[in-house]
């Protein structure tokens, strides 16, 4: 198993006032805006995870990086698939354009996580929506309890009703052992996610 690892780069854009989006984000899952009606394309996926590249696309929230690399480790064993890591800078906003591109260059599918707070989890909805429209499935990993802001930032983006991978909340504070449980108890929806149709497909 090759495993390459990568710090992505964060931009801080400021904006005025005038230049702000004309969208509403709110706890309750709501969206009002005109690109929540743009259906998002969503990438094709291939028929196993036989051999492929798979990105783990790690925010810093607590106990992420264990988590994504066991699921990693569990396709190694399972699909011997080759692993690339990179960590994002900052887990509250999406990747920057020149990071997408990395990693549909570098990987054939990636997964993303863990969404353990509502702004890492926005983004991890973000990235997701994002990498599917430039042609890699994604398996963003979101705790149950921030399902309603991961959903809200997919409309927003285009693709209501885009579906995740989801464990129960909190993942931060777990033990190693309960991790490594966590990872595995996941692990099959991951695989599905990448693999097969999306409902309704």
């Amino acid at each position: 198993m090759e495993r390459i690892s990568a710090a992505s780069s964060s931009t801080s854009i400021r904006e005025r006032p005038d230049t702000m989006p004309n969208a509403i984000l709110d706890p309750t899952g709501s969206v009002t805006s005109k690109a929540a009606t743009a259906a998002a394309p969503r990438a094709r996926r291939p028929a196993s995870l036989n051999g492929a590249r798979v990105g783990l696309l790690i925010n810093t929230k607590q106990n992420a990086r264990p988590f994504l690399e066991e699921v990693g480790r569990l396709l190694a064993e399972k699909y011997d698939v080759t692993l690339t890591e990179r960590t994002k800078v900052n887990f509250a906003v999406p990747e920057p354009d020149e990071v997408i591109k990395e990693l549909v260059a570098g990987n054939d599918v990636v997964i993303t996580g863990v969404g353990d707070c509502g702004s890492c989890s926005a983004a991890a909805a973000a990235d997701g929506v994002v990498l599917e429209a430039a042609g890699v499935p994604v398996a963003a990993i979101i705790t149950e309890s921030f399902i309603p802001t991961a959903d809200a930032m997919a409309a927003l983006r285009g693709a209501p009703g885009y579906q995740y991978a989801t464990t129960a909340h909190p993942v931060a504070v777990l033990t190693e052992d309960k991790v490594k449980e966590r990872a595995a108890q996941v692990l099959d929806n991951v695989v599905a996610l990448l693999t097969e149709p999306a409902v309704g497909e």
